[in-house]
């Protein structure tokens, strides 16, 4: 029995849970079912936990998703946008203003080790993030395989991303057809009359959120001068929104080696502070691509001052990251049921699934390379490629940092803000040290 909210107790409760909202995707789909359906009753266990499925059926931030479908099914149109709103704008604004002083001030000592340390906590977090994705996601030894292919893929053969999770994907349905229980798929359950087929909301959505996405486009294609950086902030996270399935550290994953590696936006570390950022306020983790647009413009701001070519980087990243999301649910939530009794969808998201822990597992070594170590070589044996650390270069505060960090989360379970303080308060003090 489900009760029925009103408006405004639903913008107040999305705006307490924007404001809340820590620890990455897993914690904050864990406040969301506590607020919402434990507490409150607003929505059943079953329908939350299909809205979830479909949610890790598309691109993007799945918690970011959830909120606008629980908004969306309790108040329409009006609802899904408020609670989405309100679900990422708190964290936006908070890492906005963080970006602002990262862009001035990274070059000063103490703010450098103040992110050692936030780095160093969050090496640890990303670690539990694999492990609690991989507990949860390869219950068979064929989901096992296909993750560590991902791995190797992507660490030692730098495959693309959207190619591997595709792969995976092709692999999953193949594998519904031949062999079902190689994925442990749960039975579709009977089907039943589901009515009407929602096709106006469908078209309606499409039109209207495409527009929506495109109008800061068009209006930097008449404006300013062709492959102007803005643009190509633009195309990429407009890409990003596409191609990105699998939750925020696959999305990270991906971002991270083109931003770093193919635009040249910033440096590997400086990549590893947006995630310590990221991981420090609260709303989806991939608010860490408005740090990423900040830099780029701000490096980069003519014919604007670097402040106000900054400030433009972060809203357009903002914008055509987020903008996407709204149109995937508002297209689809109509349809949830059928796609629910797809077997197909099942194995192929079964199988991403499973490929997303191998994705992770190459953001965490990749992490681990550029806050341990303060240098690194690339290796080249015959068709393998990949990055190795100097060992010489192995930064002890950070070494020392990222154990304690590890101690606290593992063994004495402190929460991630708490984990992070300590980070930041250590690097500091460290940093002391000559």
């Amino acid at each position: 029995m489900t009760n029925d909210p009103t408006f405004d107790q639903l913008v107040r409760l999305s705006a307490r849970i924007g404001c809340l909202s820590f620890g990455g995707p897993a914690g904050q789909i864990a406040l969301m079912h506590r607020e919402i359906v434990e507490e409150r009753r607003w929505v059943s266990e079953e329908q939350y936990l299909h809205a979830l499925n479909l949610c890790h059926l598309l691109p993007g931030p799945e918690a970011q998703q959830l909120a606008i479908w629980i908004g969306w099914k309790l108040h329409g149109l009006k609802g899904g946008l408020a609670a989405g709103l309100l679900f990422v704008i708190p964290g936006a604004l908070v890492i906005l203003a963080l970006s602002v002083l990262y862009g001035f001030a990274a070059h000063l000592g103490w703010f450098s080790a103040l992110f050692l340390g936030i780095k160093a906590a969050v090496l640890a977090v990303v670690v539990q993030a694999l492990l609690r994705v991989a507990g949860r996601a390869l219950n068979t030894r064929f989901k096992s395989v296909i993750a560590a292919l991902a791995f190797a893929a992507l660490f030692a053969f730098s495959a693309p991303f959207p190619l591997v999770l595709l792969v995976a994907a092709m692999l999953g349905m193949a594998a519904t057809i031949l062999r079902p229980d190689w994925l442990a798929l749960k039975p579709v359950g009977m089907a039943h009359d589901l009515g009407g087929r929602p096709w106006r909301q469908s078209v309606s959505a499409i039109a209207g959120f495409g527009v929506l996405w495109a109008m800061p486009m068009a209006l930097i294609a008449v404006t300013l001068p062709k492959g102007h950086v803005l643009w190509q902030i633009g195309v990429f996270f407009s890409k990003l929104a596409v191609v990105t399935f699998g939750g925020a550290y696959a999305v990270l994953a991906y971002m991270a080696q083109q931003a770093v590696e193919n635009h040249h936006w910033l440096s590997a570390r400086e990549m590893a502070d947006g995630l310590g950022l990221a991981e420090t306020t609260p709303g989806p983790l991939i608010m860490v691509t408005q740090f990423v647009g900040y830099l780029a413009a701000f490096r980069e701001p003519e014919p604007f001052t670097p402040l106000v070519g900054g400030l433009i980087g972060a809203l357009l990243t903002t914008w055509v990251t987020f903008v996407p999301c709204f149109l995937w649910i508002f297209t689809l939530a109509p349809w949830m049921e059928r796609l629910e009794r797809s077997p197909w969808l099942k194995g192929a998201l079964a199988a991403i699934t499973a490929a997303v822990v191998g994705v992770i597992a190459n953001l965490s070594l990749w992490f681990a390379l550029y806050v341990l170590f303060n240098a690194g070589q690339k290796v080249s044996l015959g068709p393998l490629h990949f990055e190795a650390p100097l060992l010489a270069s192995l930064d002890w505060r950070a070494t020392v940092l990222a154990i304690i960090a590890g101690l606290l989360i593992f063994g004495a379970r402190w929460n991630i803000i708490r984990v992070l303080a300590i980070g930041a308060a250590g690097g500091l003090l460290l940093g002391m040290v000559p």
